[in-house]
Parts: structure tokens; C-alpha cells; sequence
């Protein structure tokens, strides 16, 4: 069982203004793996609370995996990456990179993403869009990966290659 935590970076979502319908797109595909959710919140688009919800997600709860949602474009308020990348060990790119390389097909708009995924101690943190479709496509993209990724993580797979 995977333990997940859904972080939704959102200045109007944190202020109630805002219906959270990212965060209830991941918790829906998620279904289709076999994982729980360990933790959920909404905060602002602010570096130091993005930072404090993703230690206390991995840190703290203990998940496995903390998929983020929201804050990854070109806004002057989008942080996310930053955010993230102050508090990961190891940067794992494929992942962003198989999800704009592919979101691209779909609309070129993709380009403009600046998501990141990482790896902060045994648990893998990846920068979803803040748009349901978009949460549904990415994941769509890498979550038959998901699995292996996070059991590898956790030490209990070791080989990615078959013979």
C-alpha cells in the first residue's frame, strides 16, 4: 500500500474561496493504484508553507509519495518548484520531463510547466498542474511507474531491468 499525501498549493483554495477539484481528481485516480491517503491540506502559494506541508508529509506522516497540485506556471505568485526544490535530496527529472513531453501532444501550452519531482529521504514528491484535467493527464502518464518507483524507495524491489 502506498501512502500518499495531496498537497494543493492555492491562494484561493486556502482561503475557502475556492473549491478543491485537483485535489479530488488525484484522490479519484489514485483508485487505480493501491494506495491511501495519509494526508491532505491546501495552502497558499508561499515558499515557507508549500516547504513546512511537504516535510510534514514525509517527515512526519510518513507517506510515500506527496503529489503537489497547483503553483507550477509562469505566474508571479507560482512557487511550487522552488518550493520543492528547497526540500529534496535528489532531483528525479524523468518524470516532469515524460509528462511535458507528452502533455505537449495535447496542446503546446505544456512547455510552459515548470513542475519538478524529487526525492526528499524514502518518499517521492512530483509537482502536479493545478488544473483537474490536467491532474488527470499527468498522472494518467506516469502512474504504472508509481509503484515500482516508490518499492524501490522503500528498499523492497532493487531491479528495474528484465532479462
Amino acid at each position: 500500500m502506498i501512502k500518499v499525501a495531496i498537497i494543493t498549493v492555492s491562494d484561493k483554495g486556502a482561503r475557502g474561496q475556492r473549491e478543491d477539484l485537483s485535489g479530488e481528481a488525484i484522490r479519484f485516480i489514485l483508485e487505480k493504484i493501491e494506495a491511501q491517503v495519509v494526508g491532505y491540506k491546501i495552502v497558499p502559494d508561499e515558499i515557507d508553507l508549500i516547504q513546512t506541508a511537504v516535510i510534514e508529509a514525509v517527515d512526519r506522516i510518513g507517506a510515500d509519495l506527496v503529489l503537489t497540485t497547483g503553483g507550477t506556471g509562469l505566474a508571479v505568485r507560482d512557487v511550487t518548484p522552488e518550493a520543492t526544490k528547497g526540500v529534496i535530496d535528489k532531483l528525479v527529472p524523468g518524470i516532469s520531463e515524460i509528462i511535458r513531453m507528452e502533455s505537449f501532444k495535447k496542446t503546446p501550452k505544456a512547455i510552459l510547466s515548470r513542475a519538478i519531482a524529487g526525492i526528499r529521504k524514502k518518499s517521492l514528491i512530483i509537482n502536479l498542474p493545478g488544473s483537474p484535467k490536467g491532474v488527470r493527464e499527468s498522472l494518467d502518464i506516469i502512474l504504472e511507474a508509481l509503484p515500482h518507483g516508490i518499492d524501490i524507495l522503500k528498499g523492497e524491489a532493487s531491479e528495474c531491468g528484465k532479462e
